[in-house]
């Protein structure tokens, strides 16, 4: 196995996906802002690990998730000056720590960065059209996201997700008359695709159970529709999220399931390959 640790998957296909956007999307997104993105996420968990660890129970920091959330960042939002960033990656890593319910953080890191600065400043935006809706874009994405998925055993909630939104949009074009084409085009949108398969699956932050994962997706969903088509917001998808990250506390109550491990996954996924090998 390339990997012990699921998470080091993700690191390297955001980083592709950083470099592809670069290379064939033509964005304007300057080098320092992700060294920006990346400094800020780091040091503020670095901070924040030190503060809430007592001096006898010395943290041992793992940079792989401020790494994830500043990749994220680097991907999805765009700013004209690098405070504006650095604010969005302090603000993403420091939620973790201040937003927790029985030692489990409920906002998505980047989500809350990217939702701090949108508020917060006048010079920071989100393009959800950014990826265009090429079909190889799509595959890329799904084949990508899936090898992750099936790691942490999410694909439950893209699933979710992606079937109520997929059967809103078909009721809502039957009903406006639009052809099907128009309908296909809305759903192969890349920053669709890759918000439903890196960002509302985060093990680490929805809901615990199946059940619940289902009904907080299928929230999502609905209130991601109603913001997308009678609000005509077209960041609806991250206000969506945003708005609805409390409820994984009250699912939570309901259906107890053992909190998600990094750290189990990897163990466990680390055995299996070990159980091939002899097998």
């Amino acid at each position: 196995m390339l990997y012990k640790d699921i998470r080091d998957y993700q690191i390297l296909f955001l980083s592709l996906f950083l470099i592809l956007g670069i290379l064939t999307r033509d964005w304007t997104l300057h080098p320092e802002f992700i060294g920006v993105a990346i400094a800020s996420c780091i040091i503020t968990q670095i901070i924040f690990s030190l503060i809430t660890k007592s001096q006898d129970n010395f943290p041992v920091i793992n940079i792989r998730s401020p790494l994830i959330t500043s990749l994220g960042l680097s991907l999805l939002l765009r700013v004209d000056h690098w405070p504006t960033m650095a604010l969005a990656g302090f603000a993403a890593i420091a939620s973790k720590f201040l937003f927790q319910f029985g030692e489990k953080h409920f906002f998505n890191p980047a989500n809350f960065g990217i939702i701090t600065v949108l508020t917060l400043t006048n010079d920071a935006w989100v393009s959800p059209g950014q990826w265009g809706e090429e079909w190889w874009y799509a595959l890329l994405f799904l084949g990508t996201g899936g090898m992750i998925l099936k790691r942490v055993g999410r694909w439950d909630t893209t699933a979710a997700f992606l079937g109520a939104y997929s059967l809103l949009a078909a009721i809502r074009n039957m009903w406006l008359g639009w052809t099907w084409d128009v309908y296909f085009h809305h759903l192969m949108s890349g920053s669709l695709l890759l918000f439903s398969l890196f960002m509302v699956t985060d093990p680490r932050s929805i809901p615990n159970a199946n059940i619940s994962r289902i009904i907080w997706a299928v929230s999502i969903a609905l209130l991601t529709f109603i913001l997308r088509n009678l609000f005509f917001l077209p960041t609806a998808v991250f206000w969506a999220l945003f708005t609805l990250a409390p409820l994984t506390i009250i699912l939570d109550q309901f259906w107890i399931t053992p909190r998600f491990s990094w750290w189990n996954k990897t163990e466990l996924s680390a055995e299996n390959h070990q159980l091939t090998i002899i097998n």
